[in-house]
């Protein structure tokens, strides 16, 4: 098999991969308070044990009834957010989420008024307190804050360069490091929250042996 060098396994990554989950919802200027709102839902939905693609479903589904903010999330009753979501397939745990959309949705107004930006400014943009504070939101724990994290990375510079344990996992196993600091330097600024994102994707797929069949065909040419 042709020899296959971080840079090749990067681009293969890039390639199959080339747009976070956030940026697959059109989260793509996360510097305004519904964005972000919007990322805290993804975050939210995408915690639970239940396949990725179903929790952008949800996400997609919530979104298309105009709730992409705490506002509106909070003022659609527990029924609509319910049925929405099981529709959506989100079907296990749309009971227990509708709830849990609905107080995190009160606490962000009645503590930030809906804007995560005043979260962010209440932790001195500390991602250590950062993480605190988005833990106080109902259904997001270290996984859901991992996931913000990964994406908010792109527009909260404090973040940056965040790497949570699945994609340092994946990364080891591709023989790119076993450290953020060792990943920082195989990505652009831009493009590094996309490896991030798209390690974590080639766990949950398994989709390592095609990574490395790509990388190779690449060193091959």
């Amino acid at each position: 098999m042709p020899r296959r060098s971080r840079t090749d396994i990067v681009a293969a990554i890039l390639q199959r991969y080339p747009r976070t989950y956030g940026e697959e919802l059109g989260l793509r200027a996360l510097d305004r308070p519904s964005p972000l709102f919007k990322l805290l839902v993804m975050s939210l939905l995408m915690s639970a044990r239940i396949r990725a693609s179903i929790a952008l479903d949800a996400a997609r589904a919530l979104f298309a009834q105009r709730w992409t903010t705490a506002a509106a999330m909070a003022h659609a009753s527990w029924e609509q957010r319910a049925r929405t979501l099981n529709r959506a397939g989100y079907a296990r745990y749309d009971e227990r989420t509708s709830t849990m959309l609905a107080d995190t949705s009160v606490l962000l107004l009645e503590r930030y008024r809906g804007d995560l930006r005043r979260l962010r400014a209440e932790a001195g943009n500390d991602p250590n307190a950062e993480r605190g504070l988005l833990k106080e939101c109902k259904g997001i724990g270290d996984v859901g804050v991992d996931i913000f994290f990964r994406e908010a990375q792109r527009a909260w510079d404090e973040l940056y360069p965040f790497a949570d344990g699945r994609a340092l996992q994946a990364a080891r196993r591709l023989g790119l490091g076993d450290d953020v600091a060792s990943l920082r330097r195989l990505a652009s600024r831009q493009d590094f929250p996309r490896l991030v994102g798209g390690l974590v994707r080639v766990d949950l797929d398994d989709s390592y042996d095609d990574v490395i069949s790509t990388a190779s065909s690449r060193r091959a040419s």
